[in-house]
């Protein structure tokens, strides 16, 4: 991927790691359209960065359709998606009372992507330079105890970002696969103060060095996500479980 001169949608990118990425990319030169639930939202941060907006639930079938096809109008040159939209949420599955949050998290996590990626596909093979970019964990490879379901879609969308590489790179579009640690976030409560989670700031700082410096990369993975992601690899996977399950954000280095 060049880190320049592209037209970028980003769902997601509101808040947190998304909109630190948002605005990095605005500033490497290409033009960034955003995309939230909030309509008001949006608003503000269209008129402090400057940014293209485009009110969008990737919950909702309809609403992914209707938006993705106002960006392509708006926006013909379109030529990345970031599909940065997630949640993570604790569960308990001891008890009944952990369905409803594994549901929300599939259809967020997992058919979100899916959707943004189908509604996109055909319109990104007609342009040069195209990627897709999905956003997995270092949970997808070391399981945290308390977030069952959000490690298994992210699970699926390591499997699924590997998987349609080897169809949709012979076209031309280019799949790369980020794969953050605990970044200091809002997405788990105390995650924003933990110590052992990443600074926002440094994380994005990393992430777009390493799309620039590897612009041919089918990962990016920041130094400290590598304990998680190569676990089975160097043979210490048990060892990786259990510190990781000591703490209750998942930011081993």
């Amino acid at each position: 991927m060049n880190i320049s001169g592209n037209t970028i949608f980003i769902p997601g990118a509101t808040s947190g790691i998304g909109l630190a990425l948002a605005q990095r990319l605005q500033t490497r030169g290409n033009l960034v359209v955003i995309g939230g639930r909030r309509a008001d939202l949006l608003a503000q941060l269209r008129a402090d960065h400057g940014f293209g907006t485009v009110v969008i639930d990737t919950t909702d079938p309809a609403s992914v359709s209707n938006a993705t096809a106002d960006v392509i109008a708006r926006y013909p040159e379109l030529n990345v998606l970031l599909a940065m939209a997630g949640i993570m949420r604790a569960e308990d599955w001891t008890t009944p009372g952990f369905l409803a949050d594994a549901e929300e998290t599939v259809i967020t996590n997992l058919l979100g992507p899916i959707r943004l990626i189908a509604a996109l596909t055909q319109h990104l093979q007609t342009r040069p330079d195209a990627a897709i970019i999905t956003v997995s964990s270092g949970l997808a490879h070391t399981p945290l105890r308390v977030t069952p379901t959000y490690n298994a879609s992210k699970a699926a969308i390591h499997m699924l970002s590997e998987s349609i590489r080897l169809q949709l790179q012979p076209a031309g579009v280019q799949v790369i696969e980020l794969v953050p640690p605990a970044v200091r976030t809002a997405l788990m409560p105390g995650q924003e103060t933990a110590e052992n989670a990443v600074p926002l700031d440094e994380y994005a700082d990393d992430t777009i060095a390493l799309l620039e410096s590897e612009p041919g990369a089918s990962e990016i993975l920041v130094e400290r996500v590598k304990f998680l992601r190569y676990g089975e690899v160097r043979g210490d996977y048990p060892q990786v479980i259990e510190a990781l399950n000591r703490s209750d954000v998942h930011a081993r280095s």
